[in-house]
């Protein structure tokens, strides 16, 4: 039986647009462009990988829960070379929190069939990076995260996880579930031909019905953690100039000093 590998990924909004809150303080995602996470794109590439070492034996699935907007990033990783997609999307998922987040994929992921579920380290909008631990707890595998090189081989995946002043060599046994950082290798550019053939690929779409979760567990609703406030960001002044008229070190570092940066 081919390796069954769940890679989870995230539409999010471009970090170069000009990102703010809608009315209900949830991020508004209708006035910003959307695209694949970048940092998903090195579990993407992993996967890919995992899959070639395998001599080909092994079939990727891409998840990801959003609005209809949120195929576009299903779409850029079956151009990468993904073999099949799925979509879970529902109005009632509007305003979900991590925690709902994972209890949805978790749902979807044993709705799919796995062996290996592989995450990046964040998404690029939350970067909260918590959510492969919850989603580990929530399919009851083990956790191995923050890889920086990740293999398999019979029926076990082995990493390295790189801290600051020491490496640590980890492995579990399948299933499981891993993340990648972005040390891990660069993500592929997707070709022609793979762009081509990414508009063939299947794509499943679910609800929650679907799923037997129920709408009060999910959204704003369900979630745990919500923004009470927000305040936009100040438009930027005018920077402080010092003149060195042979007091120019002297004002410098009253100047860091009184900034609370030395």
């Amino acid at each position: 039986m081919s390796l069954r590998i769940v890679v989870c990924v995230k539409y999010v909004p471009d970090a170069t647009g000009d990102r703010h809150f809608a009315e209900d303080l949830t991020v508004d995602r209708d006035d910003v462009d959307g695209l694949l996470s970048e940092l998903d794109e090195y579990a993407v590439e992993q996967a890919l990988q995992i899959k070639e070492a395998a001599d080909d034996d092994a079939e990727i699935t891409v998840l990801t829960v959003g609005p209809e907007d949120a195929k576009d990033a299903l779409r850029k990783a079956l151009s990468m070379g993904a073999d099949k997609a799925v979509h879970v999307e529902d109005d009632d998922l509007h305003g979900t929190d991590v925690m709902g987040t994972s209890l949805v994929l978790a749902k979807a992921i044993e709705k799919t069939g796995y062996d290996l579920v592989i995450a990046g380290m964040a998404s690029t909008d939350g970067t909260m990076g918590v959510l492969p631990a919850i989603l580990a707890e929530r399919l009851g595998v083990p956790q191995v995260t923050l890889l920086s090189e990740v293999s398999v081989e019979d029926g076990t995946v082995k990493g390295r996880r790189d801290g600051d002043s020491a490496s640590e060599q980890l492995e579990a046994s399948l299933p499981a579930v891993v993340s990648v950082t972005d040390q891990s290798g660069e993500a592929r550019y997707p070709s022609f031909k793979g762009i081509m053939a990414a508009k063939k690929k299947p794509v499943e779409s679910l609800d929650l019905d679907d799923l037997d979760i129920e709408a009060e567990e999910v959204g704003l609703e369900g979630a745990w953690t919500k923004v009470d406030s927000a305040t936009e960001r100040p438009a930027r002044t005018a920077g402080t100039i010092v003149k060195d008229e042979g007091e120019g070190g002297k004002q410098l570092a009253e100047f860091l000093a009184g900034q609370k940066f030395i």
